[in-house]
């Protein structure tokens, strides 16, 4: 007698466990960003390994959006852009190397005309 009832309550949980995963647009969106300002900086997929496989796998994920597998999407988008975050940073923190050589090349070639002067 009190079964009844219970068949809404129970086809309500079996709808709501077959729900799918929502389209991570924004999730896409954040991921295209993160490739074109690891770009800006100059990672290119050549020079850099980790933009190559932040590029592969945001297609792949794209692949994913249009077969309307969002949780994959969702998951590789989310490593690509740590991948193209990764290559960003590699990349500025090269440069910034590169800074620090140049600067130390620089006082050592004033300590030595100093050395000179004196």
């Amino acid at each position: 007698m009190t079964i009844r009832p219970l068949f809404p309550a129970l086809a309500l949980l079996a709808m709501a466990g077959c729900a799918t995963d929502p389209a991570p647009t924004e999730q896409m969106r954040l991921t295209a960003q993160a490739l074109e300002q690891a770009k800006a900086v100059g990672a290119s997929a050549e020079a850099m390994p980790e933009l190559k496989l932040a590029e592969d796998k945001f297609s792949r994920a794209q692949g994913n959006m249009q077969d309307e597998s969002y949780k994959k999407a969702r998951m590789r988008a989310e490593q690509a852009e740590l991948d193209a975050r990764l290559a960003e940073a590699k990349v500025l923190t090269q440069k910034s190397q590169e800074q620090v050589n140049e600067l130390n090349t620089r006082i050592t070639r004033l300590r030595k005309q100093l050395g000179d002067a004196q």
